[in-house]
């Protein structure tokens, strides 16, 4: 009798997904042994090997519906540039942002657990897919928009190096509202805001900044009385550096993005709001592993 205990075990010491695990021990009569050889025969158990590897390579990748008031963005995770530019590789990662959009789930795991197609849930078909090329991936985040008036844009940079997503909100929507958004991907892609306004910069960051700002101002020699003056002028500065509206537009920097807004909003003659955004940019904050080309080769060889 095939029980969840075994399907649980069975899942761990091949890395295969849960209905592939369920298949092979009904084929092999709870036996183990017997289902592990058929996962291998299959090629499913091949992922396990390969899960401890680092992937840091890939591609953001960004899907926007037709009536662009819903979008999202993931990225996907493999080990090298080869793999980041298959065709399969590219194909699953475009059909899952696809499914990113329409998803209820909030994180990877709950995602992972939704169905692919009919037989295969997302994780079974990315198992699937490192058997057959041969490299650990992961689908390492997702964020998803979505806004009844306005509008979600897309800009993605570098061949899916960066990806962006933009949701602003406007009574009315046409060329005008579009120009902005796309102008505001852009701009974070190019000078990667960490916050969409000074209110959203939270306490402890400022505070931290406040500090560093004090000390170096005291290590300068300046008098007590003037130092606190000069850390608010270097704050205004550190805004203007992390906050998208404070941010000078990369297209005209004699005005913010605040002010460039301000002028599309006129023009429109309806206010446009921007709600948030998100970048990604692939592989930040993992730490690469170091392997040179011998020892590369030779791992390959001995089947590591």
């Amino acid at each position: 009798m095939v029980t969840a205990q075994l399907v649980k075990e069975l899942r761990e010491r091949t890395g295969a997904g849960m209905m592939a695990c369920k298949k092979a021990l009904t084929e092999s009569n709870g036996d183990m042994e017997k289902a592990i050889e058929i996962l291998r025969e299959k090629g499913l158990a091949a992922a396990a090997k390969k899960a401890g590897r680092v992937a840091a390579e890939g591609i953001v990748k960004t899907y926007v519906s037709e009536d662009k008031k819903t979008g999202a963005i993931l990225e996907l995770n493999c080990e090298t540039d080869f793999v980041a530019a298959n065709e399969d590789f590219m194909n699953f990662a475009d059909k899952i942002a696809e499914m990113v959009a329409k998803t209820s789930a909030t994180t990877v795991e709950e995602f992972e657990g939704e169905m692919f197609n009919e037989t295969q849930t997302v994780k079974e078909a990315l198992t699937a897919l490192i058997a057959k090329l041969g490299e650990n991936m992961n689908i390492r985040r997702f964020k998803k928009f979505s806004v009844e008036n306005g509008m979600v844009h897309s800009y993605i940079h570098g061949g899916g190096r960066i990806g962006v997503l933009v949701e602003v909100s406007s009574d009315k929507v046409n060329e005008i509202v579009e120009e902005v958004a796309k102008d505001l991907a852009m701009q974070v892609a190019a000078a990667n805001p960490l916050f969409l306004n000074e209110n959203e910069v939270d306490a402890t960051s400022l505070e931290k900044e406040k500090e560093i700002f004090r000390v170096q101002a005291l290590n300068e020699g300046k008098p007590e009385n003037i130092v606190e003056k000069m850390v608010a002028g270097r704050i205004k500065k550190y805004y203007k550096e992390v906050c998208l509206m404070d941010q000078p537009w990369v297209k005209d920097s004699d005005k913010n993005i605040a002010k460039f807004v301000d002028e599309k909003s006129k023009e429109l003659g309806s206010p446009i709001v921007v709600n948030r955004f998100v970048r990604f940019e692939r592989g930040e904050g993992i730490e690469k592993e170091e392997v040179d080309f011998a020892t590369e080769v030779a791992n390959q060889v001995k089947g590591k």
